[in-house]
């Protein structure tokens, strides 16, 4: 593969997989060992804002440097990918309407209080599209309801914030969703209405944190969708641990359709949907719907 600039330091073999392997052990991603060259053109802008030399220089900038901690999370969001759009995946997003949404009125029907989580929301397609469903359905209107939007990227969680979006964000938005939950915002891009982000919140979160989950509320229902492709085996089981305990007992986790469970030992039920496959964590015997928040 030809250089992208010969005056620059080629990362070598040892100094891509330092890197790797901190990034690995930070956020558990696994940059593989063919995509050496796009790390290496992904990271080089963090060199030259810093003036260090080399990888090398780089890695060791990660590990003792006192801005280390802030530096890691510029790398992770060079290497990342944040490609989404509302309304992504239909058919699962149908079957959630039409099956687990009344479920989950029945069950939360003493408490009145629903709680979702969009967990790798990127800039927050998912979790307004779940608000709009929720608000769409009109069982929810005067129940405690809010959607959580978690992400590593502190960048995109600061577009998800901000609520507006062009063109290929609503590429799968009819025109009368578009009409009835966005507002013009001027530039052709759109901004969410008030009452759906009066549901939606954002917050940082590594998903392999486990202290850090500590923090995230207990959930009805987990969106954790086309996020685990970039995790291998062990960060995938790590996840699955931290999101069914932050899963209320008998509370759904949804994935995207190329991914599952198989082979993980997860401790998940799975459950047939007419429209879509689900996972359950298991119910404890003898509890009420809606409690063990």
């Amino acid at each position: 593969m030809p250089r992208f600039d010969d005056s620059r330091p080629e990362m070598t073999v040892e100094e891509f997989r330092l890197l790797r392997d901190h990034v690995y052990s930070h956020c558990g991603i696994l940059v593989h060992e063919d995509m050496k060259f796009v790390m290496e053109r992904r990271l080089w802008p963090r060199l030259e804002a810093l003036g260090l030399p080399d990888f090398g220089a780089y890695h060791r900038y990660l590990r003792y440097d006192a801005q280390r901690h802030a530096e890691l999370e510029a790398a992770v969001e060079s290497l990342t990918t944040h490609e989404t759009y509302f309304f992504r995946e239909p058919s699962q997003l149908k079957a959630f309407c039409d099956e687990l949404l009344p479920l989950l009125e029945k069950r939360n029907a003493r408490t009145r209080r629903l709680r979702l989580w969009s967990a790798g929301c990127s800039s927050g397609e998912e979790a307004y599209t779940l608000a709009m469903l929720l608000k769409d359905s009109r069982r929810f209107d005067d129940w405690d309801v809010e959607v959580y939007g978690t992400d590593i990227s502190r960048r995109v969680l600061a577009l998800a914030r901000r609520a507006e979006y062009g063109p290929s964000a609503l590429r799968a938005t009819s025109a009368d969703l578009l009409e009835r939950f966005f507002v013009p915002a001027g530039n052709n891009r759109v901004r969410v209405r008030d009452e759906v982000r009066a549901w939606v919140s954002f917050g940082h979160h590594n998903l392999l944190d486990e202290t850090g989950s500590q923090l995230v509320p207990r959930m009805d229902v987990v969106f954790c969708r086309n996020v685990m492709i970039y995790f291998d085996q062990a960060a995938r089981r790590r996840v699955l641990r931290i999101v069914r305990d932050r899963l209320v007992p008998g509370g759904y986790l949804l994935l995207g359709h190329s991914e599952n469970l198989l082979n993980l030992g997860a401790d998940f039920e799975l459950v047939h949907l007419r429209g879509d496959l689900v996972y359950r964590r298991p119910e404890l015997p003898g509890l009420l719907g809606g409690e063990g928040r």
